[in-house]
């Protein structure tokens, strides 16, 4: 299972972070890269456009070494078709993925993410289960995440969306699977919170070929 990171880190653990999760839930074996020359990952227009070349570029590569599936480690589905059309290999969307496990678990789902407005791959397959959006207080890239006031702020953000009517939260930045807050939410706020990276994992383990 290739995980493709938008992150890039020269840190080969904080690389293999999302793949780590997945093979401890799922048992599904990964390889994790990263693409080149994006510190804060993808946080905007401009820094999408910029990923989407080189996500198909190691799409490609991880496919040729014997992938047999691919996951984009990305809420905002950054070149999925793109990709899908460059390999011959099943691709995962964490986006995606998210939205169509929270489908399956609520009837109001709120999008915590780190921009004003849900990723449109996400808010497309919600359709009217989409509830509303927030973005944690401060948070602008996925990096901002690990400052030390990044829970609380995720936590605050996570309770607005909840007062608002949303009785499933989907975490639409798979920095949050980073630093491990879905269990601090679903404690707190007593819904289910469907994390992106294990909702990309679930999907493989279907595509998975043994």
């Amino acid at each position: 299972m290739g995980v493709i990171r938008v992150l890039t880190s020269e840190d080969p653990a904080a690389v293999a972070t999302h793949g780590t999760a997945i093979e401890e839930r799922y048992g599904l074996p990964t390889v994790s890269r990263c693409i080149p020359d994006q510190p804060y990952g993808i946080h905007d227009d401009e820094s999408e456009a910029r990923a989407e070349p080189k996500i198909v570029a190691l799409a490609r590569e991880l496919a040729d070494a014997g992938a047999r599936a691919l996951i984009i480690s990305c809420a905002a589905d950054p070149a999925l078709q793109e990709t899908r059309a460059a390999v011959g290999v099943p691709v995962i969307g964490a986006g995606s993925a998210a939205a169509a496990v929270a489908l399956g678990l609520g009837r109001r789902v709120g999008v915590l993410g780190i921009r004003d407005e849900a990723p449109p791959a996400v808010r497309a397959l919600l359709g009217d289960r989409f509830t509303a959006s927030a973005r944690p207080h401060g948070v602008h890239r996925t990096t901002d995440l690990l400052a030390a006031e990044g829970p609380e702020a995720v936590l605050e953000a996570a309770a607005g969306l909840v007062a608002s009517g949303a009785d499933t939260l989907l975490l639409a930045c798979t920095g949050l699977n980073t630093i491990g807050v879905r269990p601090l939410l679903e404690r707190r706020l007593a819904v289910p919170v469907v994390d992106p990276v294990l909702a990309a994992g679930l999907l493989a383990s279907y595509a998975h070929r043994a």
